[in-house]
C-alpha cells in the first residue's frame, strides 16, 4: 500500500540543521496496525507526516499504491488526504464553533459531498455520540473530542487513518476507548498507523516500529492477525488508494458552503466582525451622503439655471468712452423696437425675440406696501424665462399694445403684500398708477445676493409710456434655435447692432453687451460636477480606511486561526478553498457594511434635508456605486490576508501556538 524508499527530511532551525529523517525505507501493507516509537526528537512525528503527504521529504520516492506521489502538486496532494487517509491528532482539532456533527462533516465539504452528511451522522453514532452530536467542543470531556476527530477521519472511508499520540491527552478510561475504537477500525480492513510513546498502547499494534535519530532501529510484527487481513484486503485496498488522476476525483464545492464558513468565524468574532464592518458602514455611508449633497445642490443650481432659460442671448447697451472718458451705460447706444424687428428677422439662428425694461416701484395694496422691481416685457417673456404663472395668465398682445395696466407679482411680492391671500383680480398701484394682477409668477429663488421672486412683470409698452417714462430698451432677450445656433445667432446679432447703429470704432462697438447664458450654465455646472466629484472623493477616502481596516482584521484571523488553515488543509482543503473561504469572507463583511451604510447614508440625507434645510437628492446610481465599491473594497483588500492564509504549510500551522 505505502512504500518508502531512502527519506529524508531536513529542518532549519535558526543556523542548526536537524536531520528529522535519515534515508528512512518503509513497507506498509493493507490491512497492518503499525505503532511507530520512540523518544521525543526520534522523527516518529516527521515520518507520521510524511506518511500523511502533511510534509515533503527533502530527497527519496514515496509510492501510495504503487505510483510516486513525490512530485504531486499541493492541490493533488490536498484531494490523496481528502479521500485516501483520515488522521486522528492528539490535540483533537475541533473547530469550537461548530458542532461534533459540524466538525464531523468538514472533509465532506471539500470533498463536495455537503449532500451525504447523513454519513458524518452515522460516523458519530458509531463512536458512541449519538446523544451529543449538537454539542460543541467545549461541552464534551477529551475523550469524546478525540471520538469526534475518529468520526471525522471516517467521513471519506478512507483506507488510511493516521493517529499521532492519539491518546496522549486523556485519562486511562479514554485511552481505552479510543485504542478499541482504531483496533474496531483495523479488524474492518482499515490500515491503522498510530505514532506512541506508550508501550501499553503500541502493544495493542501488530507491528512496531522504533526510530532513533531519525532512523528506523527496530521494525517487528508482534501479531499475525494483520498478516491475515492484510493477504486477504491488500489487492482490494491498493486498487482503492490508486491515485491516478481518472481515480482521484474530487467534487465541486458550493459557493454556500463557502458562506457558510465565512459566517460561522464571523459570528465567532463579533466584535472583531463588528468593527470590520463599522469602517465599511462609515465609508459607504459617507459616499451616500456626500453624493446626495452634492446632487441635491447641482439639481437645484440647475432649476435656478433653468429659470435663465435655454439657450439664450440677452442684448443690453453698454458704455462708451469718448476721447477716453467712459460714458454711462446706454448713453451712445440704445435699442428700440426696430432692433428687436431686425433682430427677428434672423430666422436662420433666432427662434423668440422678447424687448424688456426695468426700473424700481412702490408697491401698495390696501395698507401695505413693498419697493420693488418692476419689468416691462413683451408677451414671449413667459416662454423665453420659464415664467409662465402658476396662477392667473400672462398678460396678451393686445394687452401690450393698448397698454393695459395688468401686472404679474412674483411669489415675495405676493407674500409681503397678500400674505396667504390670493391676489389675482386684485388691484394694486405701482409708483401710484392702478393696475389690476392677473397673475403669479413662478418661484425661482436667489440668484447671488438678488431674489428672483422679488419683481413684478407688467407688459413693456405700459412701463415704458406710463410707469418708467423711458423711451428706449433696456434689454433683449433672443432664444436661439437651438444649443448648435447660439454662437452664429451671437454673431450675426453683434453684426446687425454694429451696422444698424453705424458703430465705427472699437470704443463705439463696445457700447452694447451680448451675455451667452449658454456659458453661465455650463460654468455652473462644471462647478457642481467637480464639487459632487470632490464630496465623493473625500468620502471614498473612509471607505479605503475601512478596506484597510478589514484587510487589518483578516491578517489578525489569518494569525488567529493559524491550526485550523493547516486543519482544513490536513482534511482536503486545496490552497483554492482556503483563499476563497477568507475571500469570501471579507466580501461578506464588506456586502454588510455596505447595505447597513447605504440605510444609513439615507438616514443622513434625510437629517441634513430637516436640520440644515439643504437639498439633497440620493440617486440610484450613487447606492450602486457606493455598494459596487464597498465589495471591490472587499475584494482588494481581502486579498493579500486570503492569499496568505491559502500558503500556509499545512505541518507549520497545525504546530503553530
Amino acid at each position: 500500500m505505502i512504500e518508502l524508499r531512502n527519506i529524508r527530511k531536513t529542518y532549519q532551525m535558526g543556523d542548526v540543521k536537524v536531520e528529522a529523517l535519515l534515508n528512512v525505507s518503509l513497507k506498509v501493507f493493507p490491512g497492518e496496525f503499525i505503532a511507530i516509537m520512540g523518544a521525543s526528537g526520534s522523527g516518529k512525528s516527521t515520518l507520521m507526516h510524511v506518511l500523511g503527504l502533511l510534509d515533503r521529504p527533502d530527497s527519496g520516492e514515496y509510492f501510495l499504491g504503487g505510483e510516486a506521489v513525490t512530485e504531486l502538486s499541493d492541490k493533488e496532494l490536498a484531494l490523496v488526504r481528502n479521500q485516501l487517509v483520515g488522521f486522528v491528532f492528539q490535540q483533537f482539532h475541533l473547530l469550537p464553533r461548530m458542532t461534533a456533527l459540524e466538525n464531523a462533516e468538514l472533509p465532506l465539504v471539500y470533498a463536495g459531498k455537503r449532500h451525504l452528511k447523513e454519513k458524518a451522522k452515522r460516523e458519530i453514532e458509531g463512536v458512541g455520540l449519538e446523544e451529543r452530536m449538537f454539542h460543541r467542543p467545549s461541552e464534551l470531556s477529551g475523550g469524546q473530542q478525540q471520538r469526534v476527530a475518529i468520526a471525522r477521519s471516517l467521513v471519506n472511508d478512507p483506507p488510511i487513518i493516521l493517529a499521532d499520540e492519539p491518546t496522549g491527552n486523556l485519562d486511562s478510561k479514554a485511552k481505552e476507548e479510543i485504542i478499541s475504537i482504531l483496533k474496531g477500525l483495523n479488524r474492518k480492513g482499515k490500515t491503522v498507523i498510530i505514532v506512541t510513546h506508550e508501550s501499553e498502547i503500541a502493544s495493542r499494534a501488530g507491528r512496531i516500529i522504533h526510530m532513533c535519530d531519525g532512523r528506523i532501529t527496530d521494525d517487528k510484527i508482534v501479531s499475525d492477525e494483520t498478516e491475515v487481513s492484510g493477504t486477504v484486503l491488500r489487492e482490494d485496498l491498493i486498487k482503492n488508494v490508486s491515485i491516478k488522476p481518472k481515480m482521484v476525483v474530487k467534487g465541486s464545492i458550493e459557493f454556500f458552503d463557502y458562506l457558510r464558513q465565512a459566517a460561522f468565524a464571523m459570528l465567532s468574532h463579533k466584535m472583531r466582525s463588528f468593527l470590520s464592518i463599522l469602517g465599511i458602514l462609515i465609508g459607504v455611508a459617507a459616499v451616500i451622503a456626500m453624493l446626495a449633497v452634492g446632487r441635491g445642490a447641482q439639481e437645484s443650481i440647475e432649476q435656478q439655471l433653468q429659470s435663465l432659460g435655454s439657450n439664450l442671448l440677452i442684448v443690453r447697451a453698454g458704455s462708451s468712452k469718448v476721447h477716453g472718458v467712459a460714458l454711462e451705460t446706454g448713453s451712445f447706444t440704445r435699442f428700440n423696437f426696430q432692433d428687436v424687428e431686425a433682430i427677428k428677422k434672423l430666422t436662420d439662428e433666432v427662434k423668440i425675440v422678447c424687448p424688456s425694461v426695468t426700473g424700481r416701484g412702490q408697491i401698495v395694496y390696501a395698507g401695505e406696501n413693498w419697493n420693488t422691481q418692476v419689468e416691462g416685457a413683451g408677451i414671449n417673456y413667459a416662454e423665453l424665462r420659464s415664467s409662465i404663472p402658476t396662477i392667473g395668465r400672462f398678460f396678451t398682445e393686445e394687452e401690450v399694445r393698448m397698454r393695459q395696466k395688468v401686472a404679474l407679482l412674483g411669489t415675495t411680492v405676493v407674500k409681503q403684500l397678500f400674505g396667504d391671500k390670493n391676489p389675482v383680480g386684485e388691484t394694486i398701484k405701482i409708483n401710484l398708477i392702478n393696475f389690476k394682477v392677473i397673475g403669479i409668477l413662478p418661484a425661482k429663488g436667489a440668484a447671488g445676493p438678488r431674489d428672483q421672486d422679488d419683481t413684478v412683470i407688467i407688459p413693456i409698452t405700459t412701463a415704458m409710456y406710463r410707469v418708467l417714462g423711458k423711451d428706449y430698451i433696456d434689454s433683449i432677450y433672443v432664444e436661439a434655435k437651438d444649443a448648435d445656433s447660439v454662437d452664429s445667432a451671437e454673431e450675426a446679432i453683434n453684426n446687425l447692432v454694429i451696422k444698424n447703429h453705424h458703430l465705427v470704432t472699437n470704443d463705439q462697438k463696445d457700447s452694447f453687451q451680448i451675455h451667452n447664458m449658454s456659458d453661465i450654465k455650463n460654468a455652473f455646472k462644471s462647478t457642481t460636477r467637480t464639487m459632487s466629484l470632490l464630496l465623493g472623493s473625500i468620502s471614498a477616502i473612509s471607505l479605503l480606511v475601512g478596506g484597510i481596516g478589514i484587510m487589518n482584521i483578516m491578517l489578525v484571523s489569518v494569525t488567529e486561526r493559524t491550526r485550523e488553515i493547516g486543519l482544513r488543509k490536513a482534511i482536503g482543503a486545496t490552497n483554492r478553498d482556503i483563499m476563497a473561504q477568507f475571500l469570501i469572507e471579507a466580501m461578506l463583511m464588506s456586502f454588510i457594511g455596505g447595505l447597513a451604510g447605504i440605510m444609513l447614508g439615507g438616514g443622513i440625507s434625510v437629517l441634513i434635508t430637516l436640520v440644515a434645510g439643504w437639498a439633497v437628492k440620493i440617486s440610484l446610481s450613487s447606492v450602486v456605486l457606493a455598494a459596487v465599491f464597498s465589495l471591490i473594497v472587499g475584494v482588494i483588500f481581502g486579498l493579500w490576508p486570503a492569499q496568505q492564509a491559502s500558503r500556509l504549510n499545512p505541518i507549520e500551522a497545525l504546530r503553530y501556538e
